[in-house]
């Protein structure tokens, strides 16, 4: 029998019952949407934890306290007070591969200007802190090395809280804020830099120099963090290396002594966070596939019930001069025909929804040409794994029991 006769049996057949193929085509369109919609939102994610590393810096390095061994419990970084500013100079003085280095102390405050109040973080830094953040001046001036000797009450301040001080068009360089009721003058406006990739307003902070916070603010000896920048990308692992065996020296561990401090660099937040987008991607795109399986079984569900209720058909067909390959194409057509159709559907479907959860969501979302080949590709191969049972038992009837079936 000609594949075109087959085509047009196939056709009519599927024409007959479209509620049922509708309903049968429902668990493929689902789930293929579903594996679109998760890939593109953990590509997403992916790809917008990479630009917020890099605009952070893809050098850079960050060291902070504790990190210890206590009672044969790890203590988690920043649990203990173990940095001090002397570590900073050390670590500019001594390491080849490092460049920019700041100590880091912060603290969230209260700050008032005129009438209006703001609750933000202020961090106190050298003026490399800059460098080190990527971090720009939109309008007014760094503080200088004469402003950091002498602990001189300047800040400069992210435009959220210019905004929530001065109001959007209000021209906050050379106003006074009270941080803590101590009077700082604004003398510089960074550029925005928007949100983080864990959703932090990266304009809601205000920098100043290190001694005035420290002394004037904090009253402490201890850092919060030291950043640094290796010399270039590839020497991110030798400056951290240096960095390592200097600190040991410098809090005088032994060498049975767990550090007392940690070191990261970008590339190693990086990976922790790409490795858990990946895993949730994977984790996700599998609970969608098992919607694609959940209609790969139907189809063959409702393909067996068709071939229940054809077998009279079926044995008019093997009587009259088809052979049961013919048959067994025919079937094979069905099902392929609707898991194909309801992967075409279901591309549609998923592409809408990607579109739909970052416009409204506010999730990132990227949809690659991977993804539509793979949820396709699946779709197409859910058909043919399925449909086989169900077409080679109808082409295995025997013709004589087939036309004896009521």
């Amino acid at each position: 029998m000609r594949i075109v006769n087959l085509l047009k049996i196939a056709y009519r057949s599927l024409i007959k019952n479209k509620l049922r193929v509708l309903l049968t085509m429902l668990g493929i369109i689902i789930g293929v949407a579903s594996v679109i919609a998760m890939l593109a939102i953990g590509q997403g994610s992916k790809q917008n934890i990479q630009a917020s590393v890099a605009s952070l810096g893809t050098n850079s390095i960050m060291i902070y306290p504790g990190s210890s061994a206590m009672g044969g419990v790890r203590q988690g970084a920043g649990s203990h007070s173990t940095l001090t500013e002397k570590d900073a100079e050390a670590i500019a003085a001594r390491c080849e591969y490092v460049t920019d280095v700041s100590p880091v102390v912060q603290r969230s405050s209260q700050i008032i200007a005129g009438n209006q109040n703001w609750h933000t973080m202020v961090i106190g830094a050298y003026t490399q802190y800059f460098s080190i953040r990527n971090l720009a001046i939109q309008k007014g001036n760094l503080y200088s090395m004469s402003d950091e000797r002498t602990a001189a009450k300047v800040c400069i301040i992210g435009l959220t809280v210019s905004e929530n001080l001065f109001g959007p068009n209000g021209d906050a360089v050379g106003q006074f804020i009270r941080i803590n009721s101590i009077p700082f003058k604004v003398i510089g406006l960074m550029e925005r830099k928007g949100q983080n990739t864990f959703g932090q307003d990266q304009d809601d902070i205000i920098i100043a120099p290190f001694s005035t916070v420290q002394k004037r603010m904090l009253s402490t000896i201890y850092l919060n963090s030291i950043l640094a920048t290796a010399t270039t990308e590839a020497d991110v692992d030798k400056a951290k290396d240096q960095i390592t065996t200097l600190m040991r020296v410098q809090h005088k561990l032994t060498p049975a002594t767990e550090d007392d401090f940690t070191v990261r660099s970008q590339a190693d937040i990086a990976n922790i966070f790409g490795s858990i987008s990946r895993i949730m991607t994977i984790l996700l795109a599998c609970i969608a596939g098992i919607s694609l399986l959940v209609g790969g079984i139907g189809i063959m569900n409702i393909m067996l019930v068709s071939v229940t209720e054809r077998t009279r058909e079926i044995g008019i067909r093997m009587a009259v001069g088809a052979k049961g390959r013919d048959v067994l194409i025919q079937f094979m057509i069905e099902s392929v025909f609707i898991s194909i159709l309801g992967g075409i559907i279901g591309i549609i479907l998923g592409i809408i929804v990607s579109m739909i959860i970052g416009k409204f969501g506010g999730w990132p979302v990227v949809i690659t040409s991977s993804s539509i080949i793979l949820s396709f590709a699946f779709s197409s191969a859910v058909g043919i794994f399925f449909g086989w049972y169900p077409a080679r038992k109808a082409a295995s009837l025997n013709p004589i029991d087939a036309l004896r079936y009521e």
